[in-house]
């Protein structure tokens, strides 16, 4: 059963990570931030790795979570995943997709954490077959591939421009990939 200063570290992780970035983010800083001591976070976690890899799990499920109620409240079709994107690139907060942020800091391919990125990147795209499929579209998996393209450069572009006009220019070229 989890512990309050585990639920403290993780998301107090998630928050700086996100923020911040995972490298720039060192475990003194987190104990300060989160209000647990060394030995708690030890108890917890074999160390800052192990903590990036809870935090990527955590945030994986409730990002999922996230696109799916967002999609339902777009109409429920494929190309809803992009005005789900629009709006969360319009939050203050927004730094990105965490997922490729992490890759991004990795070098390792090998690394749980690169893997972990990876397989969220894999669900996501087999989501958005799903809603293609359920769409009666053909060829929904290469379809879904391309949307994921598009998803995460439109998110990548939402970083700079910080606003959701990436993400609705990148509907568009969807619309004309379903057509």
């Amino acid at each position: 059963m989890p512990t309050q200063a585990r639920d403290r570290l993780l998301k107090t992780a998630e928050e700086l990570f996100y923020a911040e970035g995972i490298q720039a983010v060192g475990v003194e800083r987190l104990l300060v931030v989160s209000g647990v001591g060394r030995a708690s976070f030890y108890r917890h976690f074999a160390g800052k790795d192990a903590l990036v890899a809870a935090v990527l799990k955590r945030r994986g499920q409730h990002w999922l979570a996230w696109l799916e109620t967002a999609v339902e409240g777009h109409g429920g079709g494929p190309l809803a995943v992009f005005d789900a994107l629009a709006d969360s690139a319009q939050r203050g907060a927004f730094h990105g997709c965490a997922f490729i942020n992490a890759m991004a800091e990795t070098a390792d391919t090998h690394s749980e954490v690169y893997q972990l990125a990876r397989a969220h990147k894999r669900r996501i795209a087999g989501y958005v077959e799903g809603l293609i499929k359920a769409a009666g579209h053909p060829r929904p998996e290469a379809l879904a591939a391309e949307f994921v393209l598009l998803m995460d450069g439109a998110t990548v572009t939402a970083m700079h421009e910080r606003t959701g006009a990436p993400a609705l220019r990148a509907r568009s070229i969807a619309e004309r990939l379903l057509a």
